[in-house]
């Protein structure tokens, strides 16, 4: 079997020796980029990359414009790495797409963790592939979701939250519990990245969204 193949785009050689180094020993084959032009060029001439860490801020092409062009042609899980504490930057990458964002410094092993985590939810088909309640279909097979017949885009981590609330209909689901599942790392933020993608999820979904019940100073809970 192929190895996964993982995009590492930093302008700090330093900085992607040590990720490679890292994803390297848990088996996956790195592909090197020292900036933006550089990782979109590679991006679309290697066509079997599986996930992309990105670094914000570079030369030529800082990461917010090539993320940009990477999800105006695919929904490939893209990690985010930023040297900011900025809570715009954090919202702005969740806007475009990001599916997960790390601040520097970072635990290395973190990283490959949420790496690990991704790729295995990107690839999860269930016995139960099909999930549906309120005119709402959940697809985990082909990674699709329809309202009322009608196709809703959704993020990687957009997609993932709808399934799990989608799953415990009808149970009170804590911000713990969400951060735990769907986010699958022990989370020290606040509850600001569930709260961002909840809004964003509630509004793709038009009045569907009204199914997303939140319960003050807990969670959420899925009731059609």
């Amino acid at each position: 079997m192929d190895k996964i193949k993982i995009l590492v785009v930093d302008d700090e050689s330093r900085m992607r020796k040590l990720v490679s180094d890292f994803l390297i020993k848990k088996d996956y084959q790195v592909v090197e980029a020292a900036d933006g032009q550089e990782a979109i060029d590679i991006f679309f001439e290697q066509n079997d990359i599986s996930l992309v860490i990105l670094d914000v801020m570079m030369p030529k092409m800082d990461g917010w414009e090539v993320l940009r062009e990477i999800r105006s042609y695919s929904r490939i899980p893209v990690i985010m790495l930023t040297a900011k504490g900025d809570e715009r930057d954090e919202l702005n990458g969740f806007e475009l797409g990001v599916d997960e964002y790390i601040s520097k410094p970072f635990s290395p092993k973190i990283l490959v963790a949420r790496v690990d985590a991704l790729l295995r939810r990107s690839n999860l088909i269930t016995e139960e592939a099909k999930i549906e309640a309120g005119g709402i279909v959940l697809d985990k097979a082909s990674h699709t979701v329809l309202i009322d017949g009608k196709s809703v885009d959704l993020s990687f981590k957009e997609f993932e939250l709808l399934s799990y609330f989608m799953e415990n209909q009808g149970l009170a689901l804590s911000r713990e519990k969400i951060l735990n599942h769907v986010w699958n790392y022990d989370y020290f933020g606040d509850a600001r990245t569930i709260d961002t993608h909840v809004k964003k999820l509630r509004s793709k979904m038009g009045e569907k969204g009204e199914c997303i019940k939140t319960i003050w100073g807990m969670g959420y809970k899925f009731e059609t």
